[in-house]
C-alpha cells in the first residue's frame, strides 16, 4: 500500500533578493515531521520551490502525495508552465531562459518518483499547518544568517 502523505510548505525572504528561508510539514499517519532551512543570498520564489523540493525529497519511498503551497508561482509552475518549458528546450514563450530552472528541474525529478495533488492555500490567512510552513520558513531565513 503507498503511504499517504499531506504537506504544507511556504518560502519566506528578507528582501527580494535578500536572505531567504523555506519550511513545510509533512504528516502521514499520525505522524508530523516539520523540516526547514535558508540561504543567505536568494529570492522568495527560490524559496518556495525550495520548500516543496525538499519535502518531496524528505520522502524516502513513493508517496501518494497531497501538496499544498500558497505561491501561485510554484502552483501555476507546476500544472500550466513546466511541460511547455520542457516542450520549449527550457525557454519561456519569449524564448528566454526560464527563470530557476535549475530548481524547477529539480522539482520535476522529485515529483515524478510520486503521485502528487498540487493545491494552492491563501496564505497568512489563519489555517494551522499554512502558518506552521510560514514561522518554519522565518526561522530557516535567520538561520542561514546566523540568528537565533
Amino acid at each position: 500500500m503507498t503511504p499517504k502523505v499531506v504537506i504544507y510548505t511556504d518560502g519566506a525572504c528578507r528582501g527580494n533578493p535578500g536572505p531567504g528561508g523555506w519550511g513545510a510539514v509533512l504528516m502521514s499517519g499520525g505522524k508530523v515531521k516539520e523540516i526547514k532551512g535558508g540561504e543567505p543570498a536568494t529570492t522568495n520564489n527560490r524559496m518556495e520551490l525550495m520548500a516543496a523540493i525538499q519535502a518531496l525529497e524528505a520522502l524516502n519511498k513513493p508517496c501518494t502525495v497531497e501538496l499544498h503551497t500558497d505561491s501561485k508561482y510554484v502552483q501555476q509552475g507546476i500544472k500550466e508552465w513546466l511541460h511547455l518549458w520542457k516542450a520549449r528546450g527550457w525557454k519561456t514563450y519569449s524564448k528566454g531562459a526560464v527563470k530557476n530552472d535549475d530548481l524547477w528541474k529539480r522539482l520535476d525529478q522529485a515529483r515524478l518518483r510520486h503521485e502528487v495533488d498540487w493545491r494552492w492555500i491563501k496564505g497568512h490567512n489563519g489555517h494551522e499547518w499554512n502558518e506552521r510552513a510560514d514561522v518554519l520558513a522565518g526561522e530557516g531565513l535567520r538561520e542561514a544568517l546566523g540568528e537565533r
